[in-house]
């Protein structure tokens, strides 16, 4: 099924969906969630099996019921009782929660790699057995009559799609582990992880992984040229990223522990290639107090009530020699002067590693108003190579993209960019990275110096430097203008107490004297 020019899919997903819903009932989507993407990757792994057990009955029949005649193709064996055909036949039985979770357990034990990873608590009394029946019968019809590669594809389809509607239907707490695909695609479109190393050090459910893989097929590459490493701190999440890359039949090390990334590092060693990363907005509880001497802040101290600069750094820490980087954070982060952040984004400015920003328009994320930023980074800015490109070397400037304007409502309260906006602000980035037929666009675009970044005291916010018309600040939504203006006074509030305090101080000086 194509995608539209606006970027979305219509059709059986948005179909299953419905009728999924509704048989929801009372059910809190954050559990339902679990209950009907745990089937549905149960679909998936018994298709795949079944596909290559016929294959294996023509021509090899003594190997169709040994695992490891399927574990040689990276094809997950399935016990018998815990195959889909056992669960359809068993659908109207009221055991069949119980069954369920019997599946699920056997599954584990033969497969290590899904060791921990699959719900199974389908048996509980509040688990309605009907609903469970119908919840079956509904995916059962899921890719029938497809070949191998469309049915695992039309299955993928139908997980991403289930969980970006879930992210929708839980508000804020679904934003935890789901990143809008429009915003992955703009960042995947602009770094190009064609091959390397690929790295997520707070992965949510995948998507980044999902649209990496998807970026290398659709431009003829081959899927081993990338190795992908992830690290996720809420459990839940982790199994959901499993099951979501397992889905997509992608290998990857995805690791957890409930410390997370800055507290215990899994993959300390880990120089990457393209990092992506969605981090939570602004997160004070971050247990910063605990890590003032760490060494991975090169360019200052993070302070213990803001995050987002120990992601900038973390990320900046684990990138390859000549890797780079896009990052979503809060639009504060582009203009803080508080707690030293002004003094960092200062010195990463200076230190050549800011190579492009982006400002989003508002409503693209289902967890927060919070108006969000776009940040590119570059190890290093003289070098690198964009598939087989030679990048120009850009030291000395910084891109600027004011995507404000972009994008179009996809309901009452969330939008999406088409594919022309995620082509256009891509296609921009790239021609300024090669140096091949880039212009600045006044409101749009602007490559501007490292002295014009200087004369707005190293302020990051695209409107600043892409000759943003005036009557913009009109347009621009209420609550974004509010956050802005909420960032800056929190600014001069700190600026204000540091004054109060100098003046106090010689004061008292003077009185001793």
């Amino acid at each position: 099924m194509a995608s539209t020019d606006k970027g979305s899919d219509l059709g059986i997903e948005a179909s299953l969906f419905k009728t999924a819903d509704k048989l929801r009932g009372n059910m809190e989507p954050s559990d339902y969630k679990h209950v009907a993407l745990g089937l549905i990757f149960l679909k998936h792994i018994s298709d795949g099996f079944e596909l290559k057990r016929q294959a294996l009955l023509v021509e090899y029949p003594e190997d169709a019921e040994d695992p490891d005649a399927y574990l040689a193709d990276n094809i997950f064996w399935v016990p018998t009782d815990a195959r889909w055909s056992h669960l359809q036949a068993s659908a109207k039985q009221p055991t069949i929660g119980k069954l369920i979770d019997e599946a699920m357990i056997a599954i584990e034990k033969v497969n290590p790699s899904l060791k921990g990873v699959l719900p199974k608590d389908y048996g509980r009394p509040a688990l309605s057995a009907v609903m469970l029946g119908e919840l079956i019968d509904l995916i059962s019809g899921i890719a029938l009559g497809e070949g191998k590669d469309k049915a695992r594809d039309l299955l993928g389809r139908v997980y991403e799609y289930f969980l970006g509607q879930f992210a929708g239907s839980e508000g804020k707490r679904g934003g935890e582990f789901y990143t809008p695909r429009s915003v992955v695609r703009t960042m995947v479109e602009m770094l190009e992880p064609y091959k390397g190393r690929v790295y997520d050090p707070c992965c949510g459910s995948g998507g980044m992984f999902v649209q990496s893989e998807k970026f290398v097929e659709a431009h003829g590459g081959r899927l081993g040229d990338i190795a992908i490493y992830g690290q996720e701190s809420n459990y839940t999440t982790w199994r959901l990223c499993k099951m979501n890359l397992a889905v997509r039949g992608i290998d990857a090390d995805i690791k957890w522990n409930s410390e997370g990334t800055f507290h215990k590092n899994e993959l300390p060693d880990l120089r990457a290639d393209v990092i992506l990363a969605n981090p939570p907005f602004n997160i004070s509880d971050w247990g910063g107090e605990r890590l003032r001497e760490d060494g991975r802040w090169k360019f200052g101290t993070p302070p213990a009530g803001n995050a987002n600069y120990a992601w900038l750094q973390h990320i900046l820490h684990h990138l390859a020699p000549s890797g780079t980087a896009g990052v979503v954070l809060a639009n504060g982060s582009m203009s803080s002067t508080q707690s030293g952040e002004g003094e960092m984004r200062k010195a990463m400015i200076e230190g050549e590693v800011v190579d492009c920003m982006i400002a989003l328009p508002g409503q693209l994320f289902y967890s927060t108003q919070i108006p969000a930023c776009l940040w590119f980074l570059a190890k290093d800015k003289s070098n690198g190579i964009a598939r087989d490109r030679k990048l120009r070397d850009r030291r000395g400037e910084v891109l600027f993209i004011d995507a404000r304007k972009l994008g179009f409502m996809v309901d009452r309260t969330r939008k999406e960019f088409a594919d022309a906006d995620v082509a256009q602000i891509a296609e921009t980035y790239h021609a300024w990275r090669l140096g091949e037929g880039y212009a600045d666009i006044p409101g749009f675009c602007k490559s501007a110096s490292l002295e014009e970044i200087r004369s707005h005291g190293h302020v990051l916010t695209p409107g600043r430097y892409v000759g943003s018309q005036a009557a913009e600040e009109d347009d621009t939504p209420f609550a974004e203008r509010f956050a802005a203006l909420q960032d800056e006074l929190e600014g001069q509030f700190a600026e204000a107490e540091v004054l109060t305090a100098t003046i106090r101080e010689r004061l008292a000086g003077v009185v001793q004297k």
